[in-house]
C-alpha cells in the first residue's frame, strides 16, 4: 500500500484530487432484466423490444434469474458483502429514451454491499506498489433506450433495444488519487468481470463505461465539492477527464470561484468537460418502492451455487503461475491480465505436455505470437494459430527436430496458410540434420575460405568463433543443429 504522490501545481500551492467511479457494466444475459427481449449487440433500432421494454400499460416486469446470479457472482469475486434480502426501487425522472418515466433500480437496499478491489500502481512492474480501493455497493437496474439524432434534419429517433437491458452500478468509494490509480481500477474490474463471465467489459460498445467523480482539496483538506463526468467509454478517456477536470477545478478556485455540484459530458476532440445540468441528489427522483416486484429473498443454496461456479481470478492465478509453473513475476502478471490470454496459455501449456515447458510456452506466447499479432492487428481470440498448433511448433523446436531459427521461419508459414508445424517441416524439408558427416565437410570450406580468419581465431581472437559458425548455418540452409556445429567447429578450430 502506497499513497498517491499526483499533485497538481496550483498559483497557491499543490492540490490533491479526490476520485470516485460508478462503473456500468451490462451483465451478460441473452435476456433483459424484467422482459425475454433479446440482448444481442447490432440489430435493427426497435427490433429487440417487449411490451414491458415498451411500458405498455398492464405489461409487469418478471426478474431475469440469471441477471441476478451474475450480479451475485461479481459481489463475490471482489470478496463483497452479499444481501440475501435486497429490494428494486424506482428512479422517477422523464426522458424520451425511458418509456415508464422511471427507471427500475435499487437505492436503498443493494444486492451487494462493501467489497475491495486491490490495483498494482504500475502495469509495467508488477512487483510494485498496490493499493485497496474499496467498492461501496453493487446495485442492478435496466438501462434506457437511445436516443439517434442524425436520422434527420429536425428530428430526434428513439431506438429502444437497449431499454430494459440489465445493468450492474458498481460504485466505488472516492478512494483513488491520481489518474494512473483510477486507469488501475478500471483495468483490474474489467479483468474480474470478464474472468467471472458476468460482463464481456467491451468500452467500445457500450457494455461498459465510468461516471467520473472528480473534486479537489489541499492535502489533508475536507473533500471538496465534486463534479460527475457522464459515460466515459475508455480507460484513457477516463484518465484524461480526471486531469482536465482536476485542473478546471483548481483554475476556478484559485481565481476566487466556486465549484458547483453538477453533470459534465466529455468531449475527447477537444480534450475537455463541459456543463450538461445540476447534479440531481436522491430526493430529485422521488425514489420509493417499486410495487410490482416483490424483494429478492437468496436463500444458501442459490448463494453456494454461485460460489461454486466462479472461476480462478486474475490474483490467485497470477500467484499460481509464479509459485507453480516458475514464471517470472512480469509474464505472470501479463499472462493473466486477460482471461483470453489465460486460457489460451494453459491450453497451449496443456497441448505441449512433457514436451515443452510452461517458460518455454510463456515466452514464445508473449514475444513470437503476441508480436504477430500486434501486426496482424488480432488479438489472441482471433489468432490465425490455434494453441495445439503452437504446442506442436514448441515441442518440434524442444526435441531438436528443428532450430530456433527455422521455428521462426516455420510460425511465419503456420500465419500465412494456417498448416500444422509438422505437415509445413516435412512438405517443405526443414529437419534439423545431426549428420556430423556433411557438416564437417561445410566446416572445410568455411575455414579454407577464410584462411585469414582461422589464423587470427587461433592467434586469440577468440570473439570469431561466432563467424565461424554463423557462417556454417548459412552453408546448411539453417538446418544444422547449432549444438554439434558448436561441437565439431571446436574440434576443426583448435
Amino acid at each position: 500500500m502506497t499513497d498517491s504522490t499526483y499533485r497538481i501545481q496550483g498559483a497557491t500551492g499543490e492540490w490533491e484530487v479526490v476520485i470516485g467511479l460508478e462503473v456500468h457494466a451490462q451483465i451478460t444475459s441473452k435476456a433483459k432484466l424484467f422482459s425475454g427481449a433479446s440482448t444481442e449487440f447490432g440489430a435493427e433500432p426497435n427490433s429487440q423490444v417487449s411490451l414491458v421494454d415498451a411500458a405498455m400499460p398492464g405489461m409487469l416486469p418478471v426478474p431475469n434469474r440469471e441477471c441476478v446470479r451474475q450480479a451475485v457472482r461479481t459481489g463475490m469475486a471482489i470478496d463483497a458483502q452479499i444481501n440475501k434480502w435486497s429490494r428494486f426501487d424506482r428512479k422517477n425522472y422523464f426522458y424520451a429514451d425511458l418509456p415508464q418515466g422511471y427507471q427500475i433500480s435499487q437505492l436503498y437496499h443493494p444486492i451487494v454491499g462493501e467489497g475491495v478491489i486491490t490495483v498494482t500502481l504500475d502495469e509495467k512492474d508488477p512487483n510494485s506498489a498496490t493499493k485497496e480501493i474499496g467498492v461501496e455497493r453493487i446495485h442492478i437496474e435496466q438501462d434506457a433506450g437511445k436516443l439517434m439524432h442524425d436520422q434527420h434534419p429536425t428530428r430526434s429517433y428513439v431506438d429502444l433495444n437497449r431499454s430494459g437491458v440489465a445493468l450492474m452500478e458498481i460504485v466505488s468509494r472516492p478512494d483513488m488519487r491520481s489518474p494512473q490509480e483510477a486507469g488501475a481500477y478500471v483495468r483490474k474490474l474489467r479483468s474480474i468481470l470478464r474472468y467471472v463471465g458476468s460482463c464481456d467489459g467491451n468500452m467500445e460498445e457500450g457494455s461498459m463505461r465510468a461516471d467520473v467523480n472528480v473534486s479537489v482539496r489541499k492535502p489533508g483538506d475536507e473533500f471538496g465539492t465534486r463534479t460527475e463526468t457522464k459515460n466515459v467509454n475508455s480507460v484513457r478517456f477516463v484518465m484524461a477527464v480526471i486531469e482536465q477536470e482536476a485542473q478546471r477545478q483548481v483554475d476556478v478556485l484559485e481565481a476566487g470561484g466556486k465549484i458547483v455540484q453538477e453533470t459534465r459530458l466529455y468531449d475527447p476532440d477537444r480534450n475537455e468537460t463541459r456543463s450538461m445540468r445540476s447534479k440531481e441528489d436522491a430526493h430529485d427522483y422521488r425514489y420509493f418502492p417499486d410495487p410490482d416486484l416483490l424483494p429478492l429473498e437468496l436463500d444458501d443454496a442459490f448463494l453456494e451455487e454461485c460460489r461454486a461456479s466462479l472461476p480462478e481470478l486474475p490474483d490467485a492465478k497470477r500467484a499460481r503461475y509464479e509459485g507453480e509453473l516458475g514464471l517470472s513475476a512480469y509474464n505472470a502478471a501479463v499472462l493473466t491480465a486477460e482471461h483470453e490470454t489465460a486460457r489460451w496459455f494453459e491450453e497451449l501449456a496443456a497441448a505441449g505436455g512433457d514436451k515443452v515447458t510452461a517458460k518455454a510456452a510463456a515466452n514464445w506466447l508473449l514475444s513470437d505470437l503476441f508480436g504477430a499479432l500486434n501486426r496482424l492487428g488480432k488479438g489472441v481470440e482471433d489468432s490465425p494459430v490455434s494453441p495445439k498448433q503452437g504446442a506442436e511448433l514448441l515441442a518440434l523446436v524442444a526435441d531438436g527436430t528443428i532450430s530456433n531459427t527455422l521455428g521462426k521461419q516455420v510460425f511465419e508459414i503456420m500465419l500465412e496458410t494456417g498448416q500444422d508445424a509438422g505437415t509445413i517441416v516435412e512438405e517443405r524439408g526443414l529437419k534439423q540434420t545431426s549428420d556430423t558427416g556433411a557438416i564437417e565437410a561445410e566446416i572445410a570450406k568455411v575455414m579454407a575460405a577464410n584462411e585469414d580468419k582461422v589464423a587470427e581465431y587461433r592467434g586469440g581472437k577468440d570473439k570469431l568463433f561466432g563467424f565461424f559458425v554463423g557462417q556454417t548455418m548459412k552453408a546448411m540452409a539453417g538446418k544444422a543443429n547449432p549444438s554439434v556445429v558448436n561441437e565439431l567447429l571446436k574440434k576443426a578450430l583448435g
